[in-house]
């Protein structure tokens, strides 16, 4: 396809590739997130560390590693601190909080409600956000993709969820859920516009360091020792550097000419890459819901990259 066909009237052709970009960049995100349900699975069952325990290890981690990357730029860490203290803050009290509390929507109420509650909230709740500052409701396609994505995540996550796994808490897991989804949302949102005038890698090493200190309370509550072997090291480090170093670099790279609704979307990818690496992996059997709903979610990743650079609302 040329560029000029994808380009509207009026827009410079240079404006598509670094929205393609974008795209490319967070869907990789949603890909390597897609990896961490299978590591926590395996490192729960060889260590029995509890979710909140395995994310405050996965940000650390990343924090540690982020932070020797940029060990020679920390004035410039600094200035981004001194320029946006709040906003940064949020972004990674924001980037802790909201990942504690769908651990406790787990827990609470499985992982059918605290997945689908709280990724498909935030997509939906990003859309709205920006179609009441825009004063314009979203268009057919953007609609559309919306559905599509949801409707896909929640057939997804109804077939692979355990029926046999008890919700002793139904509705405190429903509202931690909507607080995750909250979270996520306004925390994208924050990101978007931080991006923008924030370099990726020192954003990202801010987050990872305010969302570790924000996690280590719940963590030193629910027991934080790992036990030192290979295998839990290697668990460990995938999580730390590629689910949350690199993927968190990506996202918010991304971010810069991605609106958060997008993003959202097209993170939603995560459970996809979960299930199917479940399949592969964990040798897992595919039910029909999944196929259909994978293919929903695949529809609303085309449907976006049909266009990246059309703002679709009316």
């Amino acid at each position: 396809m040329s560029l000029s066909r994808t380009v509207p009237p009026g827009a410079p052709a240079t404006t598509v590739r670094p929205a393609r970009t974008g795209l490319i960049q967070i869907t990789v995100t949603g890909v390597l997130w897609g990896t961490t349900g299978v590591a926590v699975q395996l490192l729960r069952d060889s260590t029995g560390l509890s979710p909140v325990s395995i994310g405050f290890h996965r940000l650390a981690i990343a924090a540690l590693v982020l932070l020797a990357c940029t060990a020679g730029r920390l004035g410039t860490i600094l200035a981004a601190l001194r320029a946006a203290p709040v906003p940064l803050l949020l972004t990674g009290i924001g980037l802790g909080l909201y990942q504690a509390l769908y651990f406790a929507a787990v827990a609470w109420a499985g992982v059918s409600v605290a997945t689908v509650v709280s990724l498909g909230l935030a997509p939906v709740l990003a859309a709205t956000w920006e179609s009441v500052r825009a004063r314009r409701i979203p268009g057919p396609l953007r609609l559309g993709t919306l559905v599509a994505a949801v409707a896909g995540l929640a057939l997804i996550t109804g077939a692979t969820a355990d029926p046999s796994v008890a919700a002793p808490a139904p509705l405190l897991g429903l509202l931690a859920a909507a607080g995750s989804g909250l979270g996520y949302a306004v925390t994208t949102l924050i990101s978007r516009h931080l991006s923008q005038r924030t370099a990726p890698m020192t954003l990202t090493t801010i987050s990872t360091v305010v969302g570790a200190l924000t996690l280590a309370p719940f963590a030193l509550v629910a027991g934080a020792s790992v036990p030192l072997r290979l295998d839990t090291v290697a668990l460990l480090l995938h999580l730390g550097v590629v689910t949350t170093a690199v993927a968190y670099a990506l996202f918010y790279a991304g971010l810069r000419t991605t609106p958060g609704s997008v993003a959202a979307v097209l993170t939603l990818l995560e459970p996809l890459t979960a299930a199917a690496l479940a399949v592969a992996l964990l040798h897992e059997p595919l039910p029909l819901p999944v196929s259909v709903g994978g293919v929903l979610l695949l529809t609303a990743v085309v449907a976006t990259y049909l266009a990246p650079d059309r703002d679709d609302t009316r």
